[in-house]
């Protein structure tokens, strides 16, 4: 254990944050490319939103495989090869020049990329050198972290659009996200947690324990909710804005405002969830979230109304995950945290799918995005009502011997 010694606690914080922070932000701006990349190759907005829903989709249903993994083996050779996979299917999505080509590339291979170095197995890292009194604040930490590069990134992307192209700048993303594989040798690798009984003999046991937990169930199907509304507002958020007949910058920015407005909500939440109920704060979440999408539908739409709606829903934007990931390792503990958050994160990646594609499909039909917002207000307040039964106690277990 020598060769690790270096790895202390706030080399690791730094190596998780700065993760989350590029393999975020290489991500946050793809909603930009939808007007170019349609425009240039005379796709229409649903072929484009497919390809981000399949890109949802596979990070759902990649990220349990992947925290499996790294609970078993460990995170950085997880990491490291989803760094290698992210950058390869940016680079397909660059050269794409028909739709099967983009689907397999920004759909297929960047969804799994993005899941296996997501944030989440970052702040399943992060959390195991630290006590379970400091969780929720480093969950906070490490969410506002990706939120920083959704800040830094779309500007960025932006700027890259108009001054090379969306190809060229596609490529400098891809680049860019080639970077977290090194960073991943920072984290811990091993995925024994040395400062908590073990509670189950094996991955099997602590998944059927959390499927026999009717909490754990709620809150998945809750998380679906989450993934409707920021999937959908990522990657159409900036077509709605110029639909409105306002400039294309002015949805990059609502974007980043979108990611720096979450920095503080992130941060915010992770103190809350230490000092209050989980469940109470995502309820307040989901229906302050209902509120905020019924406000823009009602207010007249200029620039600065959509800078405040993106201030306004960024507070709210991840706040949910250190709640969320706050409250399955509080109930089962975090030895097995990244699976089962991953299975909790796959039904948030099912409603990414449905928003985002959605979202293309209605437009296409109607010629706006009325319905979906009108679906989010709803779905909102489902959520704030679906978290409230939710026991969120720690479960008491016989130690393993």
């Amino acid at each position: 254990m020598n060769n690790t010694r270096w790895r202390l606690p706030a080399v690791v914080l730094l190596g998780g944050c700065l993760i989350s922070l590029i393999g975020f932000g290489v991500r946050s701006p793809f909603g930009l490319y939808l007007g170019p990349m349609t425009s240039a190759l005379g796709w229409d907005r649903e072929t484009y939103a497919l390809a981000m829903a399949i890109q949802n989709l596979l990070w759902g249903v990649g990220l349990p495989v992947a925290g499996a993994l790294a609970d078993r083996y460990g995170s950085v050779a997880v990491i490291a090869g989803g760094a290698f996979i992210y950058t390869l299917g940016i680079l397909g999505m660059s050269m794409a020049e028909s739709a099967w080509m983009l689907h397999l590339t920004g759909g297929l291979l960047v969804g799994i990329g993005v899941a296996f170095t997501s944030f989440q197995l970052a702040i399943a890292a992060m959390v195991r050198v630290v006590g379970p009194a400091k969780r929720s604040l480093v969950m906070g930490a490490g969410t506002a972290a990706g939120s920083l590069g959704q800040v830094l990134y779309s500007p960025l992307a932006q700027s890259m659009i108009v001054d090379y192209g969306w190809s060229a700048s596609l490529m400098m993303l891809a680049m860019s996200a080639l970077v977290i594989a090194p960073l991943a040798l920072l984290l811990p690798n091993d995925p024994q947690v040395h400062n908590e009984q073990p509670l189950h003999a094996s991955l099997r046991e602590a998944l059927a324990e959390a499927f026999r937990h009717r909490g754990y169930l709620l809150l998945t199907a809750g998380f679906f909710v989450c993934g409707f509304h920021v999937a959908f507002i990522t990657v159409h958020l900036p077509a709605y804005v110029t639909d409105l007949g306002l400039g294309r910058h002015v949805g990059a920015w609502c974007i980043s405002l979108i990611g720096l407005f979450n920095i503080a909500g992130s941060f915010l939440s992770g103190w809350y969830g230490q000092h209050a109920s989980k469940k109470f704060g995502l309820s307040v979440i989901y229906l302050l979230r209902a509120l905020v999408l019924l406000a823009l539908l009602l207010v007249t739409k200029t620039e600065y109304t959509m800078y405040v709606f993106a201030g306004a829903i960024g507070m709210l934007w991840l706040a949910t995950i250190p709640l969320t990931t706050g409250i399955v390792a509080q109930i089962f503990g975090v030895r097995y945290m990244a699976t089962l958050f991953g299975v909790v994160f796959l039904s948030h990646q099912i409603g990414s799918f449905t928003g985002v594609w959605m979202g293309g499909w209605i437009h296409d039909r109607t010629g706006s995005y009325d319905l979906m917002w009108q679906a989010g207000i709803v779905l909102g307040l489902v959520a704030a009502v679906i978290h409230l039964p939710i026991n969120e106690k720690p479960l008491v277990r016989q130690e393993i011997t």
